[in-house]
């Protein structure tokens, strides 16, 4: 069986339709205004039940987003591969702003197991998403790539502008490429259909993800929820050792998911202007991580502390490291006005009784 899929498709949207006036299409007004001003908004948050898709939930309730205004829906309802059915439901739900969060994700072991399922799937979903949504008259569209992006020797800590200037990551190079081509989808919608029809479409890169809603897999998941699941059952059985693949010296940095479901919604409402003069036109994605990088030791060392096991870390060599560092160059962000703000030790914490309760449910 193939890693997790987090994207989902549609449910009977919870809105009240907006029968109000006529739609225009790309014909409306190319005023910058956030949905967070317009009462009559339709977000659809593709990809809801994945992490980063039901962070962004979370965000924009937060910030007082009415749930009338917000579209969901399940992957049973709608398969986000299918171009067909993706055009029928943007043309009878209407969405005016879409939040991009749907992707086939895994870790090292998923990504060399299923190459064909991460590219394929990947690129399906976000050739549909953004076709969709241009011809159906979403002028506003954030997609989340990724930081594997970014070539595997790339300069540390990694710039926007290292984009496509080396061989990228043998072990995730598939979706890697799937998510390149959404970077380069959205500019290239930008570029031929922004002046006449209004659309700005923009890209954010997140480096390593965590947080509730996770995938704790064994063997599908991204290394901190699988370095959780395995410290925790080596505490509940008692076991002298826990091994983890690698050397250990590889360098991370990990985003706790609401920080970047935070980072997403302030990329979303800039003013176009102000993000233009940020970006060009053929290298307009924005980097989202954090401060510092720590090593995967350090990582398993603090995990060990969070979950209370106090045996052995023993690192298996034979295994792949992946890129040897992976440090995201966030300035371009901090200088628009966003900081993230949980802590390692403490996202940590919070990810360890989010993986509890997904145990105990």
């Amino acid at each position: 069986m193939g890693p997790r899929q987090s994207h989902s498709g549609w449910r009977s949207p919870r809105f009240a339709r907006d029968d109000g006036g006529e739609w225009k299409g790309h014909n409306r007004g190319f005023e910058e205004t956030s949905a967070l001003s317009m009462p009559n908004a339709k977000i659809y948050i593709a990809g809801h039940r994945g992490m980063v898709g039901s962070a962004i939930l979370r965000r924009l309730w937060a910030q007082g987003v009415a749930s009338t205004q917000l579209l969901t829906a399940t992957h049973a309802e709608l398969d986000l591969t299918q171009q067909r059915a993706v055009n029928s439901f943007f043309a009878k739900h209407r969405p005016t702003e879409v939040y991009l969060a749907a992707a086939k994700v895994g870790g090292i072991h998923a990504n060399n197991t299923y190459p064909a399922d991460f590219i394929y799937d990947n690129l399906m979903m976000q050739a549909n998403v953004i076709q969709a949504a241009f011809a159906h008259g979403v002028q506003k569209l954030l997609f989340l790539g990724s930081s594997c992006i970014y070539p595997r020797m790339a300069a540390q800590p990694m710039s926007e502008d290292a984009l496509l200037t080396g061989p990228l990551e043998p072990t995730n190079e598939p979706y890697a490429i799937a998510k390149i081509a959404g970077i380069k989808l959205c500019e290239s919608y930008n570029r031929q259909y922004g002046a006449s029809h209004g659309v700005d479409y923009r890209s954010v890169m997140p480096t390593n993800l965590y947080g509730p809603g996770d995938n704790y897999h064994p063997e599908n998941s991204h290394v901190l929820p699988a370095l959780i699941r395995r410290f925790h059952e080596a505490r509940s059985q008692g076991l002298a050792e826990v091994k983890v693949w690698g050397t250990g010296t590889p360098r991370r940095e990990f985003l706790y998911v609401d920080d970047m479901a935070a980072a997403c919604v302030h990329v979303m409402n800039l003013p176009l202007s102000v993000y233009q003069q940020h970006t060009q036109p053929m290298l307009s994605h924005i980097n989202v991580g954090c401060a510092e990088d720590v090593t995967i030791a350090n990582v398993a060392q603090t995990i060990a502390k969070v979950v209370g096991y106090s045996g052995r870390i023993v690192f298996d060599s034979s295994k792949p490291d992946g890129t040897p560092r992976k440090h995201m160059d966030s300035k371009r962000l901090n200088s628009l006005g966003w900081h993230p703000k949980v802590s390692l030790e403490k996202g940590l914490a919070l990810a360890y009784q989010d993986f509890l309760a997904q145990l105990n449910a």
